[in-house]
C-alpha cells in the first residue's frame, strides 16, 4: 500500500463539497483525516462554540466511521501536531482548507516551511468561502471597503464552481476543470468505503480516534453548571443537521424572508450561521441552493446576507487587525467609558430595556441571537452606554455558537461607526422604537423576559411607563452623550 496523505479538517467539518478532501482522494493514496484542537492560538474558541465543536466532531467522526475510516484527534499547537503526525505515519502530503483568520494564516506559513524541510507539501484549498479573498477586486485592483460594490463585483464574476459530491466509489474523483452550469446542489452519495492506512495511529495521551470515550478529556462540554440545556433543544450540529436546516428554510421561509427577516418573534431566518461557521455546509452549497429558486425579494435578500459573510472574510483577509483596531483611525481616540456595572447588566440582560434584555437572554440560553436584535444590543452598548465595542465583541465571541472572527469584528465595527461601510455616527438605534417596529405584539420580549409577560402590549417596550424599573441609562441622555463624543472625534479629525 502506498504511504498516506493527511486530510486536516478545520472550519470545514463535512464530507460534501470539500475541495481539500477531493484533492486528497485524487492522489490515489490512503487518506488519514485529522482534527487538531489548538488552544494556544489567539481567539481560541469560546464556551458556546466549544459545545458546538464537540457535537460537530462527533457527527463528522460517525460519518467517517460509517465509511470504514477513523477521524484522528490531536491536541496542541497545530503546526507541531501536524508535523508529528506526518512523521508518525510517513505521510507524503497534507491537504487542508485555506483560512482568512490571521493567526491561522501565520500557522500555515510556518507549517509550510516545516513540512518543506522534510519533503512534504502543504496543499491549501478553498473550503470556507465562495470566492477567494483575493479574487474580488476593485477596478484599481485593490480590496473593497464598502459592501454594495463588493456584492456587485461578486455577482459579476462567473457563477461559483459546481459542487463536488463525495465520491460514490473509493476512486479518485474526477478533477474539476472549471465551472459548467450553476445547476444547484446534487444529491450527496457518499463513498462506500474509506480507504485509510492499514495501521492507524495509536491512541496516545494527547490524541485518540473520535468515538473513544477519551474525547471527553477535551472537556468541550459544560458540566458544573451544565448551561447547555436549551442549546441541545435548539440545535443539531453536524452535516445532516445543516442540510435539514437549509432545506427547511428554503421550503418554508425564504419567500417571506425579505418581509419578515427583521421580526425576532418567529422562525423567519435560516439560522444557518453556526453550521456555516463550522463548515458543516459550504457557502458554495448554499449559493447553489439559492440559484435553484426563482429570484424573488426573499431569495435576493438571503443571497445578499451570504455576500455580507463573504465581505466580512474579505475585510479580515486584507485587514488582519480587524478584531483589535478600528479601521477608521480617528476612533483610536474615542472616549469610551469604564463602566463595569453597565457592562455586567448588559451581559446579563438586566438593562431595563426590554428588547435589549430579551436579546441578551436569548444569547445566553441558546447561544444565538436574531440579527436585528444583535444590531440593537450592540448599538445600546457602544452608544447609549458608550462602552468599547471590543468588550461587546469579546462577550459575543464567548457566548455565540456561530462566533466567527470576521463576521463578529466587521459587524461590531459597523455598529460602532469605526469600520468599513460603517453606520453613520449619528445613527443611534432607539431600542424602544426598534422593539415597537419589529416586535409589535411583544412576542419576543415576553418569551425571554417573562417578568414582563403581563404588561399591556401598548407598554411592553417601555414598561417603566407603567411602574416597572427604569433603564440603567436615560435613553435620551445616552444618545446625546454618544453624539457629543462622535462630534468631538470629527472636530479633532478636521483640526
Amino acid at each position: 500500500m502506498p504511504p498516506p496523505v493527511l486530510l486536516w479538517f478545520r472550519d470545514d467539518l463535512r464530507l460534501t463539497d470539500h475541495a481539500a478532501l477531493h484533492a486528497a482522494f485524487a492522489t490515489g493514496q490512503p487518506v488519514l483525516p485529522v482534527y487538531v484542537l489548538d488552544e494556544q492560538k489567539p481567539w481560541a474558541l469560546g464556551g458556546a462554540a466549544r459545545w458546538w465543536l464537540h457535537h460537530s466532531l462527533v457527527a463528522l467522526g460517525r460519518d467517517i466511521s460509517r465509511l470504514g475510516g477513523r477521524l484522528i484527534l490531536r491536541r496542541g499547537g497545530s503546526a507541531a501536531a501536524i508535523v508529528a503526525l506526518v512523521r508518525e505515519v510517513q505521510a507524503t502530503a497534507v491537504f487542508t482548507g485555506g483560512m482568512t483568520d490571521p493567526a491561522e494564516r501565520a500557522i500555515d506559513r510556518g507549517l509550510a516551511v516545516s513540512l518543506g524541510d522534510i519533503g512534504v507539501a502543504l496543499h491549501r484549498k478553498r473550503t470556507a468561502t465562495v470566492y477567494g479573498p483575493d479574487q474580488v477586486k476593485t477596478k484599481a485592483g485593490g480590496p473593497f471597503g464598502v459592501y454594495s460594490p463588493f456584492a456587485r463585483a461578486c455577482l459579476a464574476l462567473p457563477p461559483p464552481r459546481d459542487l463536488w459530491d463525495a465520491p460514490k466509489v473509493w476512486d479518485a474523483p474526477k478533477v474539476w476543470d472549471g465551472p459548467k452550469v450553476w445547476d444547484g446542489p446534487k444529491v450527496w452519495d457518499p463513498p462506500k468505503v474509506w480507504d485509510g492506512p492499514k495501521v492507524w495511529p495509536a491512541a496516545e495521551d494527547a490524541g485518540h480516534p473520535i468515538g473513544a470515550d477519551r474525547i471527553d478529556d477535551w472537556r468541550l462540554l459544560p458540566s458544573r453548571p451544565d448551561w447547555a440545556g436549551e442549546l441541545r433543544a435548539t440545535w443539531t450540529p453536524g452535516e445532516r443537521g445543516a442540510m435539514e436546516r437549509l432545506t427547511g428554510f428554503l421550503d418554508e421561509a425564504v419567500e417571506h424572508y425579505a418581509a419578515r427577516r427583521d421580526r425576532p418573534g418567529g422562525d423567519n431566518t435560516s439560522m444557518l450561521s453556526p453550521h456555516l461557521r463550522f463548515g458543516e455546509i459550504s457557502a458554495n452549497q448554499v449559493f447553489h441552493a439559492i440559484a435553484e429558486r426563482k429570484l424573488s425579494a426573499g431569495v435576493e435578500k438571503f443571497r445578499n446576507e451570504m455576500l455580507w459573510r463573504e465581505f466580512s472574510r474579505h475585510l479580515l483577509w486584507h485587514n488582519p487587525q480587524l478584531p483589535e483596531t478600528p479601521l477608521r483611525a480617528e476612533f483610536a481616540a474615542m472616549p469610551w467609558r469604564d463602566d463595569p456595572a453597565g457592562l455586567a447588566a448588559w451581559r446579563r440582560g438586566r438593562t431595563g430595556v426590554p428588547i435589549v434584555d430579551a436579546g441578551m437572554r436569548q444569547l445566553w440560553r441558546t447561544g444565538w441571537m436574531h440579527n436585528r436584535v444583535r444590531m440593537v444590543v450592540a448599538s445600546f452598548l457602544v452608544k447609549h452606554l458608550l462602552i468599547d465595542w471590543r468588550l461587546g465583541q469579546a462577550w459575543f465571541w464567548d457566548t455565540l455558537v456561530d462566533a466567527d472572527l470576521g463576521n463578529n469584528a466587521a459587524s461590531w465595527q459597523w455598529v460602532a461607526g469605526c469600520g468599513a461601510d460603517a453606520a453613520p455616527y449619528f445613527r443611534v438605534f432607539n431600542p424602544v422604537l426598534q422593539g415597537q417596529k419589529f416586535d409589535a405584539e411583544g412576542t419576543y420580549v415576553r418569551r425571554f423576559v417573562p417578568e414582563l409577560s403581563d404588561v399591556d402590549t401598548r407598554h411592553i417596550h417601555a414598561p417603566w411607563e407603567v411602574g416597572h424599573t427604569a433603564p440603567i441609562v436615560d435613553l435620551a441622555e445616552g444618545r446625546a452623550r454618544a453624539l457629543a463624543a462622535f462630534a468631538g472625534l470629527r472636530r479633532e479629525e478636521a483640526g
